[in-house]
This record gives structure tokens, C-alpha cells and sequence, in this order.
């Protein structure tokens, strides 16, 4: 007996637009012999579906089995419907939709099919710079509205022509409906130019590029997310006049080879590294070097490490194919400012730098900044969060208000919330400038319209003058909800780990602004969603010079000295007493005596400054966290002995400093080897808040500690603390979704925002 044919409405929502989705559904449809018809909606993916009901069944299973890679489903649901008699299985037209609900994928790398056609001599886009198709390719960077139909991305200004056409129709194709599909014929392009504006004539502009770069010349480069600046790694002059003209003095530049065979000659990978670095992210992937390699020392001066990425467009995998073991691919910018993202602009603002440029024509929507991260503690690290991963959002326990969180000062992202989903935008940078604020501006503006969120709240940090404060301040007619920094940051990493109720945080940074008005930074905090209070902190001591003190550790070092020794200090014998101006150290202790321009600070990032500073490792950083990275690289592995350390219970535990410094010092005094005294202090901070922990356990009944933080980038405390507590029985969480540093601080201001606004 036949099955009676009935009809239902599948609804899809995720990530289910611009990933062949539709070509899936209607090839799976027809595998069942089911008819009908699937489209995108604002919602996601809608599918009246008609047929035996056992079928249909079978059919809406294999959606989730089967799904097209780069797919992520978040929900499905079914409804009956009328049966409406269809002939066939066809795909409609995008329908809009009062509510939008769709997610959107990111930019991806060009997958294995298409990089074969890219070097198939008989294939119709052979060295076809934008080769793509529904598997692989630009999404994020090229939106500018839902549903992501070709109309609403930059590809809107090619027309295909009748071969890329009839790919784009032809359901069995997998090009069917990629919405940036195009080739030489129809598509964007690439031109050589030089920095005055000139074009550079070239029959292979790529070609010619690859001479250049190999002459010693530097190239502004045009991708996926925005401008690089390449020169070619094994070149030490062309590095050094990179980071001259960049104004970027010892920050490390960032690599890409054209595969991990050429990462191997000049840098060890684990398999857990591999596995990301070939990930469809295609993040930069810190790896440690090997030596000897053939790659300049001014890459990645006084590190041990460097960061590496695969190509992840064409244009780049035909670039690196002549014959380069390594491009320096550094943000196509000057220091402090956004990366370009249009031609005109890159002109301007990087012909100072650039000697040539190579550019195309397709825009640029949205600029995103290679993703950063690394493998530690066994868990994928991220440093910066960005292209590749955004804005795939962070799936939250329960469905919140529609919240945009502004972020912190330096790294800033910002969130928007909806339902249960945790939008953190790109990378947008330190919030110091005009244009970075703008880029800020323009996110908000971007992410509110392609999501369609109207937020009910806003929520920002404390500090009085971060501009994403002051920015947060100027809005009308909005709930306003201010989060404390450490607590944003505990609750950001409560919010990927999906955890609720009371834990103990570890909250460890260099700068977040305290309720009473102090630095804060080295805090135990006994924190739920909705409040905190703070468990212990180090007892403060003074920032000669406020901000000078973090560009300078040697004021910081002098600070701890004083406050461990007093005058005393003066007689010690330590590097520091040389290398630094006697006046000047003595200024330093006046300021910090008389309480002039010396705001206090509770910070572990300062402390990590100091240590550096009075074992002579780095008196000066050219980058933030310098000092205290180098003291971390520095780190001996086979010192199992602690400085003494010590805390008074007054406002919580007080800890003090002064019994770590002492036993510093004694040990720089009497020769002992930096990389011991750093592992030592390591150790140190590993023993004491571990039992720190135990105290708080007992104290409030908690057996959760969370982990978050700029300090936590440092892989030798995380795996030691997590190796620690677990040992003792704490259950440990810490970041693998979003960065424990200020990158991922707008997720825990969202989730604090929710929580408070719950009990008003």
C-alpha cells in the first residue's frame, strides 16, 4: 500500500547561506524522490518539502548528517502545511521576512578543489586570482545586507557571463548559486601600480609583482579583509626597511609560506599546530623556530617564536608559488591605525611605505585582520579573533535581551546578542585615534544591519575615558549598564564555557579600571553573572609616570624596589642601577614617595614588568606586554623552587608583593641565571594562588575557578595553574573561543549587562 503524500515546512537557521546550502537541499530532495521547493529568508533556509511522510522523515534527518561543510545548524524545526501538488523540486528566489535570523559565514580559505583548477593548465580559470565557489571563498567581507543574494555583496558590480551562468544554474554544479562566482572574462581583476600612482605595465602583473618583491622592494597587497604590506622574509634589509617606514620597531612581523613543507624549514610543528594552520581559518599559528633557517632576524627579533599562516586566497597561493619560502604579510597599515581596505585609501595613507601596489577591484565591505592564536594547555588559543572566525557567534546557555557591548580600550571588539547567540565583531584595535574609533563606528553600524538587532541595552566599561565609554554615554533612549572590567572578563570566559552560578576568577591583565578608582589587574574575584566582589588582589603599589610606566618597566621596577626596600634599594647590586640614569631613578622614587602622578595599581602585568626590569631583561618595551613575554620565553624548565610570598587578610586577602621581590633581587644579586629566576617566579605565582584558591574554597564553598585575562596568553602560568588546581580538585575553565585578553571582554560586559537588567 502507496504512502499518502503529505507536505511540511522545514525551517533551517545557522550558518545556512553561502555555503551551498540550497544546492544540498535540492540534491538531497531529489535523492528522496521529494518535491517542492527551498529558499533563503531572512530567517535561514526555508523548505516546503512534499511526500510519504516516512520519507520526508528520512530527508530531514540527513539535513543534519549530511549538511555541506562549512554549514552550521543551530536549529531545525518542521511544520505541517497544505499539500500543494508539486511536479518538481525547484530553488526559489530569496524571500525577506519581517524578523532576520540567519547567521553568516566567514571569509574561508580557497578550498582543494578550486586551488586544482587555479594550477590546471586546461581548466577555464587557470592563475584566475579569484577563483572560489560555494565551498570556499569571501562572505563577511562582501556583505552588505541579507539574505546574502549576489545583489547585496561588492560582486554586485559583475555580471557573469554565460559559462560562469551556467554554472551558477546548474544545481549539479558546485558552483550552483555561489554568489561570488565569476572568472577572467566576468570578474574582478588585478593591476600592478607603483606609490605614485602609476600603473606598472605587465602582462603577468603577478609575475612582476614576485620580481619585485624578490629585488628587495616592498608591495601593498590587497586580500580578503584588507591590505598587506609583503616583502620577501629572507630578505634582512627589505624587513628592516619595512618596520622603518611602519614605524613598527621589534614587534613581531607576521609570515605566510605556501605550504607546511616550507613552515618546516624554518619552524617546528606540532601535529595540533598543523591541524590548525591547514584549518579553513587559515589563522596565523604561533610555532616555536628552528634553527638555523634562512629567515631574517628582523622578523621576529628576541622571540622565540613566529607566527605563520597558509595562503587562504588564490591571489596568494599564486604569489607564493614562485618560489618564495616565506612573505612577511604584515597588516597593510601604520602602527596604531586600521588596516586599508580601499584602493584610494591604501594610496594615501601607505605610499610612505609601499613601493608598489597590487590592487583589484573588487570591494571590500568590512576590513578583518588575520586571526592570531596558538595551541597551549591542549585547547586552540586565540590571541585575536578575526578573519575566519568571524562572525561565527558564540552559542550562550539561554536566550538573552539584544545587547551591544562596547568592549575595553585596547584590542577592542564589540558584541551584539540575540536570542542565544553572542556576536563578538572583528579585531577593531586599540580605541587611541580618530580612524580606529571610526572603524568602531562603522562596525556597530555594519554588524547592527546584517544581523538585524535592534539592541534594548548598552554596555561598557567603567573607565570614565575610553572612548567606548564616552561613545556608550552619547546614546538615547537605551538602558545603559556599566560592567566592571575584571568582572566582564570572568563572565566572557563563564559565557563560552556555558557556566552559571558562583565561581572563583582569576582575573589577570595590566590595566582595568577598579570600582575605587585604582589600576586593577592582579584580582581573585568571587564572581556570578550578575556581581562580584573581590576575594584577594595584590596590594597596590604606585606607577611612577602613570602610563609611561607600562612603555617603561624600569619605573615599575623601581616602584617595587622602594616599596620592598625603601632607600635601601640604592645599594643593591643590580643591572637596573647601571643601565638607568641615577636622577632619573631618583625621580622616580620621589614621585612614588610624594604621591605625584603615581596612580596605584593592583596589576600582575605590572609585576611581570617589574621582575623583567630588575633581572635586566627589558628596561623599555616597543610593544604592549614585551617585557613580560621575554621573561616568559626566558623561563628555564627544570626549577621546581618558589620565592617566598605572603598576603594579609585586610579588604580580602591582601597580597604582598615585597617578599617576591626581595627574593628576586638576592637572586640577581648573587648571579643567578635570569632564565632560573624567571621559571622560579613563575612557580611562584602558580603555588600561591593555587593555594589562594584553596582559601577561597573554604571560605565561600566554590570548587570552580575560571581563568581569564591578557597575563593568561602566558602558556607557562596557564598550564601550570590548570595542571595545579585540577591536582587539587578544582574544576578549571578558561578561553578556547573567544581571547582571554580585552579581544573577548565585550562577550562578559554582554552577559553581566543580561544578568543585571534580569534583576532590575
Amino acid at each position: 500500500m502507496t504512502e499518502e503524500c503529505v507536505a511540511q515546512r522545514v525551517q533551517i537557521n545557522g550558518i545556512v547561506q553561502g555555503v551551498g546550502f540550497r544546492p544540498f537541499i535540492y540534491q538531497l530532495a531529489n535523492q528522496y524522490n521529494l518535491k517542492g521547493e527551498v529558499a533563503n529568508t531572512s530567517a535561514g533556509v526555508a523548505v516546503h518539502i512534499e511526500g510519504p511522510p516516512t520519507k520526508i522523515a528520512s530527508f530531514s534527518k540527513d539535513i543534519s548528517l549530511k549538511c555541506p561543510p562549512l554549514a552550521h545548524i543551530t536549529e531545525i524545526s518542521l511544520h505541517d502545511e497544505p499539500f500543494e501538488g508539486f511536479k518538481d523540486f525547484t530553488i526559489v528566489l530569496s524571500r525577506e521576512q519581517a524578523v532576520m535570523a540567519t547567521l553568516i559565514s566567514p571569509d574561508v580559505s580557497v578550498c582543494d578543489d578550486c586551488r586544482r583548477e587555479l594550477f590546471d593548465l586546461s581548466d577555464r580559470r587557470f592563475e584566475y586570482p579569484f577563483i572560489n565557489c560555494t565551498n570556499c571563498g569571501p562572505r563577511y567581507t562582501i556583505i552588505n545586507d541579507i539574505p546574502y543574494d549576489r545583489p547585496k555583496t561588492s560582486m554586485k558590480h559583475f555580471k557573469m557571463c554565460p559559462g560562469c551562468r551556467a554554472e551558477y544554474d546548474d544545481p549539479a554544479n558546485r558552483r550552483f548559486h555561489a554568489q561570488p562566482n565569476a572568472c577572467a572574462e566576468c570578474g574582478p581583476h588585478i593591476e600592478l601600480y607603483d606609490n605614485t600612482g602609476q600603473k606598472v605595465a605587465a602582462e603577468k602583473p603577478l609575475a612582476k609583482t614576485a620580481k619585485l618583491l624578490k629585488q628587495g622592494y616592498i608591495v601593498a597587497l590587497k586580500g580578503l579583509g584588507g591590505f598587506h604590506l609583503a616583502v620577501d622574509a629572507e630578505n634582512g634589509q627589505a624587513v628592516e626597511a619595512l618596520r622603518r617606514r611602519k614605524h613598527r620597531e621589534e614587534k613581531p612581523l607576521a609570515l605566510m609560506s605556501y605550504d607546511v613543507e616550507c613552515i618546516l624549514r624554518f619552524a617546528r610543528l606540532r601535529p595540533e599546530e598543523e591541524q590548525l594552520l591547514i584549518s579553513p581559518q587559515r589563522p596565523i599559528v604561533l610555532v616555536l623556530k628552528k634553527e638555523p633557517h634562512s629567515i631574517s632576524e628582523q622578523v621576529a627579533p628576541g622571540n622565540l617564536y613566529f607566527g605563520v599562516m597558509l595562503p587562504y586566497t588564490p591571489l596568494h597561493y599564486l604569489l607564493l608559488n614562485y618560489g618564495f619560502t616565506a612573505l612577511v604579510m604584515t597588516s597593510g597599515n601604520l602602527s596604531e591605525e586600521p588596516i586599508c581596505i580601499d584602493n584610494d585609501d591604501a594610496f594615501k595613507r601607505l605610499s610612505g611605505i609601499a613601493d608598489y601596489f597590487l590592487i583589484h577591484n573588487r570591494d571590500i565591505y568590512l576590513r578583518s585582520d588575520d586571526s592570531i592564536a596558538r595551541k597551549t594547555a591542549g585547547s586552540t588559543r586565540f590571541i585575536r579573533r578575526s578573519r575566519g572566525y568571524v562572525p561565527v557567534p558564540v552559542f550562550l546557555k539561554r536566550k538573552i535581551p539584544s545587547i551591544l557591548a562596547c568592549g575595553a580600550e585596547l584590542k577592542n571588539t564589540i558584541c551584539l546578542t540575540k536570542d542565544n547567540n553572542a556576536f563578538l565583531s572583528q579585531h577593531i584595535g586599540d580605541l587611541e585615534n580618530l580612524e580606529t574609533y571610526d572603524f568602531f563606528l562603522l562596525t556597530i553600524q555594519h554588524m547592527q544591519r546584517i544581523l538585524d538587532i535592534k539592541p534594548e541595552i548598552i554596555a561598557f566599561d567603567l573607565h570614565p575615558d575610553y572612548l567606548s565609554t564616552r561613545y556608550a554615554r552619547e546614546q538615547q533612549d537605551i538602558q545603559k549598564i556599566q560592567v566592571q572590567h575584571h568582572h566582564a572578563h570572568i563572565a566572557s570566559a563563564m559565557a563560552e564555557n556555558q557556566i552559571d552560578g558562583s565561581v572563583i576568577g582569576l582575573a589577570f591583565d595590566g590595566t582595568g579600571y577598579g570600582t575605587d578608582g585604582n589600576i586593577w589587574g592582579g584580582e581573585v574575584l568571587v564572581v556570578d553573572m550578575e556581581k562580584y566582589f573581590r576575594a584577594a588582589h595584590f596590594a597596590y603599589v604606585p606607577m611612577p609616570g602613570s602610563a609611561a610606566a607600562i612603555k617603561e618597566p624600569w619605573r615599575m621596577a623601581v616602584s617595587y624596589l622602594y616599596d620592598a626596600f625603601g632607600s635601601d634599594f640604592y645599594d643593591l647590586d643590580l643591572p637596573l642601577l647601571n643601565a638607568i640614569d641615577l636622577k632619573k631613578i631618583k625621580i622616580m622614587a620621589e614621585m612614588v614617595d610624594k604621591k605625584v602622578n603615581s596612580p596605584l595599581t593592583s596589576s600582575l602585568g605590572r609585576l611581570f614588568d617589574g621582575i623583567a626590569a630588575i633581572c635586566g631583561i627589558r628596561y623599555k618595551v616597543a610593544f604592549e606586554g614585551q617585557a613580560a613575554m621575554e621573561l616568559e620565553m626566558l623561563a628555564s624548565d627544570n626549577v621546581k623552587d618558589v620565592y617566598d610570598y605572603e598576603w594579609k587578610t585586610a579588604d580580602g586577602h591582601q597580597i604582598l608583593t615585597r617578599p617576591i621581590i626581595c627574593g628576586v633581587a638576592k637572586d640577581v644579586a648573587q648571579g643567578i641565571a635570569p632564565a632560573v629566576i624567571s621559571c622560579k617566579f613563575h612557580q611562584t605565582l602558580i603555588r600561591m594562588f593555587s593555594d589562594l584558591c584553596e582559601v577561597i574554597r573554604k571560605e565561600n564553598g566554590l570548587n570552580r575557578v575560571v581563568l581569564s585575562g591578557g597575563v593568561f596568553q602566558n602558556s607557562l602560568l596557564l598550564t601550570g595553574l590548570i595542571n595545579v588546581l585540577e591536582k587539587r580538585k578544582f574544576k578549571v575553565f578558561s578561553h578556547s573561543k573567544v581571547p582571554a585578553n580585552d579581544g573577548g571582554i565585550s562577550l562578559g560586559q554582554a552577559l553581566v549587562a543580561a544578568a543585571v537588567a534580569d534583576k532590575i
